[in-house]
């Protein structure tokens, strides 16, 4: 059975206060379009939920955060969006740019109501033009995908949110069940919308609030300082020459992202896939607490960056730009995914997105190439004023093989191909690409 819209709002905030529902302009008998019987089932599913309404709206705390909240009822009329339902996300999100708060959308609806023909779907519309004020107002927005989550409650709130939990087993797509082509349903599930990169976590009922609580002060808590670059983890010694530094690079021993990121953050979240339709297992993106204070971080884990992996660095950085928290990125990349399936899935326009997303950042980027920093692909994530190299890294135009392949030269001079790149950590410094070496 599916929990009501109340019995969700208690289970993970306190303090909630019922925003007042906004006067209806509605007028007639029967709706906009004079459904027969319309009235008679508005009144039967206000007797059954209790509520007036398929949404109810208010104001609560999650965890130390007050947040604007816009939960379904789905036995309202199948969590139906109706005029009346605009009328009360319309006010709901103007009240959240009163009060500067955060907006959760714990959506669980069916789509747009039939009863009231296109006057219903006009309410998306609505939606849409709220959702972007309040971004425009530098708020952010998390939706909560419940079963069901379809048509247009996920095509505006659910898929448009900074950031999209999803309940485990939840059903979740634009088209609803009785629309859908017949066969294979698994891909209308929160599972795999996960897998495609439309949602960020699968959260369990039970850990939703403190999910919630730890978002919100996550996305609200950034002080506008530049993130310090992280220690160096592992070999503090600067290599002799150009192979030497490409050999501490690709060393398995050598330390990671996932180590950076444990190191230098005391908890964090992460975001998943580029809202496109891909993930990047090598790229993690998200949001950490260093000291009380939020900075978001974009990471490459030594693999070769796919298509998915800059657009969700892009979306990463976008987003933080907009909310005001400064940035990290870790490099450590061989290079951009260069194979048919990359480029047909638009690798020069991805790595543009990260170039662009960091270029025109206003808040500060700061950037530490932990390992490889292998030609654009690394490039497109490393600020150019802003960017520092540990002791086991090394920072090129290109790999030396590929540069010896380049210049036509035999296997056996790419030793000597790497020296003269001047690509160690000591020459990024000399030639001024780099601001400095950090130290352990």
């Amino acid at each position: 059975m599916r929990e009501s819209a109340r019995a969700v709002i208690g289970s993970v905030c306190s303090g909630f206060t019922e925003l007042p529902a906004p006067p209806s302009a509605e007028s007639g008998v029967d709706g906009p379009i004079g459904w027969p019987g319309y009235d008679s089932a508005r009144a039967r599913a206000a007797s059954r939920t209790g509520e007036s309404e398929s949404v109810v709206c208010g104001v609560g705390k999650f965890g130390g955060t007050e947040a604007t909240v816009i939960a379904w009822e789905f036995g309202f009329l199948g969590g139906s969006l109706g005029r009346r339902t605009g009328d009360r996300i319309e006010a709901a999100f103007e009240r959240a740019r009163e009060l500067r708060t955060p907006v959760v959308s714990m959506i669980a609806t069916g789509g747009s109501r039939m009863q009231e023909g296109m006057a219903a779907l006009t309410q998306l519309q609505r939606i849409a033009r709220q959702a972007a004020l309040t971004r425009a107002a530098g708020l952010a927005q998390v939706a909560v995908v419940r079963d069901p989550t379809t048509g247009g409650g996920w095509a505006t709130l659910g898929a448009g949110s900074d950031v999209a939990l999803a309940l485990p087993g939840a059903q979740v797509g634009f088209a609803g069940s009785r629309v859908r082509p017949s066969g294979d349903a698994s891909a209308y599930t929160a599972e795999s919308q996960l897998a495609s990169g439309h949602v960020d976590q699968i959260v369990p009922a039970a850990e939703l609030g403190e999910r919630l609580g730890r978002w919100l002060s996550l996305l609200t808590g950034a002080d506008g300082q530049p993130a310090e670059p992280p220690s160096a983890l592992g070999c503090g010694e600067l290599p002799a020459d150009g192979w030497a530094a490409v050999q501490a690079a690709r060393a398995p021993s050598r330390p990671r992202a996932e180590s950076y990121l444990d190191a230098y953050f005391d908890w964090r979240e992460d975001i998943s896939g580029d809202r496109c339709g891909g993930v990047d297992p090598g790229v993690r993106c998200g949001f950490g607490m260093r000291g009380g204070v939020t900075v978001a971080y974009a990471a490459q884990c030594g693999t070769a960056t796919l298509p998915s992996g800059f657009r969700t660095a892009a979306r990463l950085i976008r987003l933080a730009d907009r909310l005001g928290i400064p940035v990290l990125t870790l490099v450590d990349t061989p290079g951009a995914a260069n194979d048919p399936a990359a480029e047909r899935a638009g690798a020069g326009a991805a790595i543009a997105e990260v170039f662009a997303a960091v270029a025109g950042a206003s808040v500060p980027v700061t950037t530490l190439v932990i390992g490889e920093g292998g030609s654009g692909g690394a490039l497109a994530f490393a600020h150019p004023e802003r960017t520092w190299v540990t002791p086991d890294s090394y920072f090129s135009v290109t790999s030396p093989e590929a540069a010896a392949s380049i210049l036509k030269r035999p296997p056996e001079e790419v030793p000597a191909t790497a020296n003269q790149l001047r690509l160690r950590p000591q020459d990024l410094v000399e030639l001024g690409v780099v601001r400095g070496i950090v130290g352990r």
